[in-house]
């Protein structure tokens, strides 16, 4: 990857923005793919340092209109695409959005790599394409179900993508992180919702199902293993997971939140957070062993230290505030 020119698309958000820090630190160069907006934000980038920041190149688009897709694709070498719609509750809302974003946004980033030569293209998955485990670990031989709009434009997007290494030899990786959170990441993840409320001194945390097990990987791991994938030519063609094999549940997260935040807070279940019965995915327990057979991927953060950086980084002001704890974030 030495001397490649990288285009992250979803850079503002928190895998991409993290993703961007890390791969700038390590001395690449960095096309950061935004989401247009007539404020001239760039999401969580504007949170890094003025030094990281003169170093990204910005291009301001929409990953739904192939013709910006195509100029930002022009010299590129590696594409990791994160740029997705991922909140389920809005899925259930605005499927329509969903496969705009997702698999069209996807097929456009195809297209353009295809026609740019691009020598590596790394597409972001997710495992709720796996719905609730059938075995576990889960393993990327694990059925696909989906159980949500959301999973549905996700399993779409890794079949158009699997379709174009079979059709046209396009050097693709299909990347599947499990539950990535850490600092930045969104008010409609479980892990910022406990946090946000419980500094903000709310007695009664507000949840939605608590028997869910989810196996939690923190972002710092997520994104090394972004990029150990890339530099492994070996798995052009695999979908690979990104997990820590373990899992805990949701209650479980919560208890342990509550213990080192504020031991008096009480956990109540709030109906509108709680999914359809059929949709609600039970259970994640990831395998990271094809991963770390392929590379040198470890995990570096145990759940215990991933929870409190991510603490430590809600209790600043400036980030806590931007966080809207008092209602439910879809």
């Amino acid at each position: 990857m030495n001397n490649k020119t990288i285009l992250i698309t979803g850079a503002d958000g928190f895998i991409g923005s993290h993703l961007t820090e890390l791969l700038i630190q390590s001395g690449y160069k960095v096309r950061a793919f935004v989401y247009y907006n007539s404020f001239n934000s760039n999401g969580w980038l504007d949170t890094l340092s003025e030094e990281t920041k003169r170093k990204i190149e910005i291009f301001s688009g929409d990953i739904r209109d192939p013709n910006g897709v195509r100029e930002a694709m022009i010299g590129i070498d590696i594409v990791f695409h994160l740029a997705a719609l991922i909140a389920i509750p809005f899925s259930y809302h605005s499927p329509d959005s969903y496969i705009d974003t997702n698999v069209k946004g996807t097929l456009n980033i195809l297209q353009a790599a295809r026609d740019q030569k691009v020598n590596r293209i790394l597409i972001t998955s997710t495992s709720e394409v796996y719905g609730t485990a059938q075995f576990v670990p889960i393993t990327e031989l694990h059925p696909k179900q989906p159980q949500s709009p959301y999973s549905a434009s996700k399993i779409g997007a890794d079949a158009i993508a699997d379709s174009f290494f079979r059709s046209f030899d396009l050097p693709i990786t299909i990347v599947r992180p499990f539950n990535t959170f850490g600092p930045r990441q969104s008010a409609r993840a479980v892990i910022p919702t406990i946090i946000s409320q419980l500094l903000n001194g709310a007695e009664e945390i507000k949840l939605g199902d608590i028997i869910p097990t989810r196996d939690l990987l923190f972002v710092k791991d997520t994104v090394n293993g972004f990029l150990k994938i890339a530099q492994c030519n070996e798995l052009i063609g695999h979908e690979v997971n990104i997990a820590t094999q373990s899992e805990i549940s949701v209650g479980d997260l919560a208890k342990q939140l509550i213990r080192i935040i504020n031991p008096n807070a009480k956990i109540i279940t709030d109906s509108i957070r709680i999914r359809p019965e059929k949709s609600e995915v039970f259970r994640l327990f990831g395998s990271n062993e094809k991963l770390k057979s392929y590379t040198d991927w470890k995990q570096e953060y145990s759940l215990e230290k991933g929870l409190k950086e991510t603490i430590e980084w809600f209790s600043k002001k400036e980030n806590l505030q931007q966080y809207k704890s008092d209602i439910y974030n879809v």
